[in-house]
């Protein structure tokens, strides 16, 4: 039985629910069904190992997507209005993927994903992905070679990502063991 995200006092709830799921593309379901799919291929994983693979599988993804959210500034005959459109584009394909590594490792640790909660957690992912975005484009401040630049802007972005999984598995790791704790007293 999943919590109420919307109460008839409070429509904000609803529309917090659809940007994230809906409009953001994510998807509770297949996020249920991959983080099922892990278990049952790393079936004496405990939670801190499964939660890391979750992390150790964005590098790849992270470091590619920083990369790529660095090409608009690569091009030099590309005027300021479409490098800005490649870059929010870039900046929305990385909240997505920190967004889904926040909500399997939510998964991992046995919290409810449809708990109001988790739209808070996700607004930090925003401003913390937007952080990773800026800190990307400082290379382009620099005299580095436009490909040191765009592999300092990707490792950037990946380093963002990683820390943000393991705050996420202390988070949920302690949420798991507080929720333990107050069952068996």
């Amino acid at each position: 039985m999943s919590k109420q995200l919307v109460s008839e006092s409070n429509p904000w709830g609803l529309s917090w629910e659809k940007f994230f799921y809906y409009f953001m593309g994510l998807r509770k379901g297949e996020l249920r069904k991959d983080i099922d799919t892990l278990r049952n291929q790393y079936p004496d994983d405990d939670s801190d190992q499964l939660a890391r693979r979750v992390v150790n599988a964005q590098v790849p993804l992270s470091l590619a997507g920083g990369i790529i959210l660095q090409i608009p500034w690569l091009l030099p005959g590309v005027g300021p209005a479409l490098k800005l459109l490649g870059v929010s584009m870039g900046a929305s394909v990385m909240v997505i993927l920190n967004m889904t590594m926040l909500l399997q490792i939510a998964l991992i640790y046995g919290q409810d994903i449809d708990d109001r909660a988790r739209l808070k957690e996700m607004l930090a992912i925003i401003a913390a992905s937007g952080l990773a975005g800026g800190a990307s484009a400082l290379p382009h401040l620099s005299a580095l070679h436009p490909g040191y630049k765009a592999l300092v802007g990707g490792t950037a972005v990946t380093t963002v990502s990683q820390l943000l999984g393991e705050a996420a598995i202390r988070y949920y790791r302690s949420a798991s063991q507080n929720s333990r704790h107050v069952a068996t007293t």
